[in-house]
């Protein structure tokens, strides 16, 4: 892949990611600002991808812990509680699947999002 399409596919993953995100903030905390979102999912990407390469390959606590780190840039961004925390997640784990299985049905993409973890 050349790197303009590898941008392109980053880029495309990040929108999605970010939507997830925003979809899960707005639903739980009256969040309405998707360029927050957006930052938070790059943010998010690069600390789970960060945290992951040092512990996850320890078996259970090495993927726990980088779910941690993860929850912990939402709490962050958005000055919720672990459980505020893990409902955005959840909300937009299930948004960018919705939406990346529905550009993968029309042949547009695969099933990946930068920002979401294991999407």
């Amino acid at each position: 892949m050349a790197p303009l399409d590898n941008a392109v596919v980053l880029l495309a993953s990040l929108l999605v990611g970010g939507v997830g995100i925003h979809l899960g903030a707005r639903l739980l905390v009256s969040a309405q600002d998707y360029t927050h979102a957006l930052v938070t999912a790059g943010v998010g990407a690069v600390v789970w991808t960060v945290v992951s390469g040092f512990v996850g390959g320890i078996p259970l606590l090495g993927p726990a812990l980088t779910l941690l780190a993860y929850l912990l840039v939402i709490r962050w961004r958005y000055g919720v509680g672990w459980l505020r925390a893990g409902g955005i997640a959840l909300v937009a784990w299930v948004a960018a699947l919705v939406v990346l299985g529905v550009l993968s049905a029309l042949g547009l993409t695969s099933l990946s999002a930068v920002g979401i973890p294991n999407v």
